[in-house]
């Protein structure tokens, strides 16, 4: 089942398609006021009866309490969030993207890391989690520094993805397909670090066999390899964004880079996390995290398959 933002969505294939093209045609044209009213309800009728019981169980890890005592405020707050991030998404496109993006110049803090190690002329890899509004941190990173390069699963129908693919890229995004490329993805990604450009990639969850298993909040998850292994390959700045809400506003917090000299991917995915986790710690409601992120949440079935026990 395909995932929007940590997000699986419960629909056949052509009704999801619909559904998105629906957003994207009709909440874009409707008063803000109206759209924030109706995302808004959404999100307290999600969080009836203690809202989405995966929701809560990754809320406990970060908030250090067991699943019951996650308070009902914050399940509130954070599918308000959650809401808030499609609501904007739908809208985004109908937005004048000059206007916006000088509104967003503010957004991103640290901005002097992006400069810095552009000028060492290896490139900048973005690293971030699913927090805050990542496509408006895009849009501020296109407005200062040009277009850069993402990669985006593969949904289906194709029909779903061709919209994700042409909704990034009208904010100027250049959208590499995970997978069904012409050419591998990270062979197109290492091409644009070596001509000193910006790569970004979301990078907290990976529960496959290619994912580097590392802990987060004192349990044991995996993370993709990607932004490791580029920053090894090309020597490019390795940097971690955390996008995060206010009530009328966003920010793009840009820390400083992660260290890299160890060589090794582990332990780089690992320095990832922390980062990561820090992040989230500071802005919990604003993690975009409804399905599971780590392993003890997985069918004993799928634990074996990442083990390589099939």
């Amino acid at each position: 089942m395909p995932s929007f933002g940590g997000f699986d969505v419960p629909m056949g294939e052509q009704l999801k398609d619909l559904g998105y093209a629906a957003g994207w045609g009709l909440i874009r044209t409707m008063p803000e006021f109206a759209a924030r009213n109706m995302f808004d309800a959404g999100a307290l009728y999600a969080a009836r009866g203690g809202g989405p019981e995966q929701l809560r169980k990754n809320l406990a890890r970060v908030l250090g309490v067991r699943p019951a005592k996650v308070p009902g405020r914050v399940i509130r707050a954070s599918l308000a969030s959650y809401g808030r991030y499609w609501r904007e998404a739908f809208r985004l496109p109908s937005m004048n993207q000059r206007t916006l993006g000088e509104r967003l110049r503010h957004c991103l803090v640290g901005t002097e890391h992006i400069a810095r190690g552009l000028e060492n002329g290896k490139g900048v890899i973005l690293a971030l989690p699913h927090s805050g509004n990542w496509d408006m941190a895009g849009v501020s990173v296109v407005h200062q520094y040009g277009k850069f390069t993402t990669v985006a699963e593969r949904l289906k129908p194709e029909s779903l993805y061709n919209r994700f693919v042409e909704y990034r890229e009208s904010l100027g995004f250049e959208i590499l397909p995970l997978t069904g490329g012409v050419r591998p993805p990270f062979d197109v990604l290492t091409e644009r670090l070596e001509e000193g450009r910006i790569v970004c990639l979301m990078a907290d969850r990976d529960l496959s066999r290619n994912g580097v298993q590392v802990n987060l909040f004192g349990e044991p998850t995996r993370m993709p390899a990607g932004a490791a292994k580029l920053a090894l390959k090309t020597g490019a700045t390795l940097l971690t964004v955390h996008c995060w809400n206010k009530p009328n506003d966003w920010q793009f917090d840009v820390s400083g880079p992660v260290d890299t000299s160890s060589g090794d991917v582990s332990t780089i995915t690992q320095a990832l996390a922390a980062r990561f986790e820090a992040g989230i710690a500071a802005h919990p409601t604003d993690w975009h995290m409804l399905q599971p992120q780590w392993l003890a949440d997985l069918s004993e079935e799928r634990r074996a398959r990442l083990a390589g026990n099939d």
